[in-house]
């Protein structure tokens, strides 16, 4: 495409910015000041490559299938290289980074006050090991990029959290490590079947897509790459781990974790899990898809009985992923396109209700929907952009969740029309606890003293959720501008699985394509 190597800018400027901040000496006010607007700096200009990214990408189907691509020897005996690149899926995965990445940093201005140098060096360092996550097509490298960002997604849990960070940041921490060491042993098993193969160690996905493998083995390989995916989306009963983790982490990680980092199962699961083992995905499919159905169900009856605003959109997350997930398992063009834009959307959403909770307790210094109540009055502008976001969040028509649930229960409907039913329930369900929680904490009378006299938006305010608002709507207004890059690359994947699955998939779409020409 052009002759800069585009995808290593991305992930190097938060490295090289990471390292910029560990030159400044000891804390001072007018230092704090200096560091987060360099951090903001490069964190925008980072931003600012992912658009170029997104601007010079070449749509076209006649398109390769990656592009941007990147390719340096780093381990040669072992075939382990340095080997990025991104299709339409990963690109707006990346491009999803880099815009809430200064978002999430203009959060920490009023919640983080000690530690800032550390705090924006872990900020800076785990958005360069997502972008690597999303660009890497060589497993060994993926696996590095996967295991680096818990180190500093952990320190910001325990070191800037709440009451019981510390807890909350070892459990995040032992759940994804217990799935990502099967995940590395099946990673290390697909290199052996490549060298017995072939005769040389290889980890490019490109070349383990068409490895043969005897069904025994993906059986195995499937579940230690699922698993891992599995924990991280997080799909019940792995999902545990994150209600505490979003409770506890600071308002900048909270962002981050339910913006970006629960993507990397599903992204994961597109595409790794389910193009590298197809016979043994079209095998657990309906045991995914059912648990996908219950994530939906109970993570929404548990959000209506919350009294915690952040543990509620925490468990919201829970129901949304859900739908994620079952897009995935239908394998149809409609579902993974589906459930690609609703990682999209969530990120908008979600990343949107932490911050706009995280504003209201940097007021407050509570979250308990309790404490709150006739809040429109007081602080009008808010409550609108929270309304905005919330009806986003449901799933509204004409808002960017409504397009990723539609597409992705059409997907599941084309496929076992049975688990409709049960993410419908879940469509339901969100309405339901997104608006009470809205009505008890901005509608009625002031009873509570210290809600009198809160502070509407600020500048620095309107700079983080304005950009989530416009996001919403002109994501649910124009679909197409994100869907068409996603398409070849969603489309490529299904045929892949789908040309290796026996029928279950197949007779699906053979029987939607009869509905068609009747």
């Amino acid at each position: 495409m052009t002759g800069i190597p585009m995808i290593s800018l991305a992930i190097l400027l938060p490295v090289f910015g990471a390292l910029a901040l560990l030159l400044i000496g000891n804390r001072d006010e007018a230092k704090d000041g200096f560091i987060r607007n360099l951090t903001l700096g490069v964190s925008m200009a980072t931003f600012g490559v992912t658009l170029a990214l997104w601007a010079t990408f070449d749509q076209s189907v006649t398109a390769p299938a990656f592009q941007f691509v990147e390719r340096l020897p780093w381990i040669p005996a072992f075939g382990i290289e340095y080997y990025v690149g991104i299709d339409g899926l990963s690109l707006m995965l990346i491009v999803l980074t880099g815009f809430l990445t200064p978002i999430a940093l203009l959060t920490s201005w009023e919640s983080i006050e000690h530690k800032v140098k550390e705090f924006s060096i872990f900020m800076l360092m785990l958005e360069a090991a997502m972008i690597g996550v999303f660009a890497s097509l060589d497993l060994f490298l993926f696996y590095i990029f996967w295991d680096i960002l818990l180190i500093p997604m952990y320190f910001l849990i325990g070191i800037w959290g709440y009451d019981q960070r510390l807890y909350a940041a070892i459990k995040f921490i032992l759940y994804t490590l217990a799935g990502s060491v099967l995940m590395l042993i099946a990673i290390i098993g697909l290199s052996w079947m490549h060298h017995a193969a072939t005769g040389a160690y290889s980890f490019d996905v490109l070349e383990l897509y068409a490895l043969d493998i005897p069904y025994s083995t993906q059986y195995w390989c499937f579940l230690a790459f699922a698993l891992a995916f599995a924990i991280k989306v997080p799909l019940f009963p792995f999902h545990t781990w994150l209600p505490d983790a979003h409770v506890q982490a600071p308002t900048p990680g909270s962002v981050i974790l339910a913006g970006v980092l629960l993507k990397m199962g599903g992204f994961g699961l597109i595409r790794f899990a389910f193009p590298l083992f197809p016979e043994a995905a079209a095998y657990f499919a309906p045991f995914i898809a059912t648990l996908s159905v219950i994530a939906i169900v109970y993570g929404a009856l548990i959000a209506m009985v919350q009294p915690d605003m952040k543990k509620l959109v925490a468990y919201s997350s829970v129901s949304h992923m859900g739908f994620v997930v079952l897009g995935i398992a239908a394998m149809n063009v409609e579902g993974v396109q589906g459930a690609s834009y609703q990682m999209l959307a969530h990120g908008v959403s979600t990343g949107g209700l932490f911050a706009l909770v995280g504003m209201m307790s940097d007021r407050r210094h509570t979250r308990l929907i309790s404490e709150y109540g006739g809040i429109k009055t007081v602080m009008p502008r808010l409550t609108a952009a929270f309304l905005i976001i919330t009806l986003s969040s449901v799933g509204l028509p004409g808002m960017n969740g409504f397009v990723g649930e539609f597409l992705i229960m059409l997907g599941a409907f084309g496929w076992d029309p049975r688990f409709v039913v049960g993410a419908g329930l879940g469509v339901i369900l969100s309405a339901v606890y997104m608006l009470w929680m809205f009505q008890r904490v901005f509608y009625g009378k002031v009873t509570n003293a210290h809600n009198r006299d809160l502070p509407d938006l600020s500048f620095r305010e309107w700079a983080i959720i304005g950009p989530l608002v416009a996001m919403a709507i002109v994501m649910g207004v124009l679909p197409n501008l994100f869907l068409k890059p996603m398409e070849p690359a969603v489309r490529s994947i299904v045929e892949r699985v789908q040309a290796h699955q026996p029928d279950s998939h197949a007779a699906a779409d053979s029987g939607a394509a009869s509905m068609e020409g009747h």
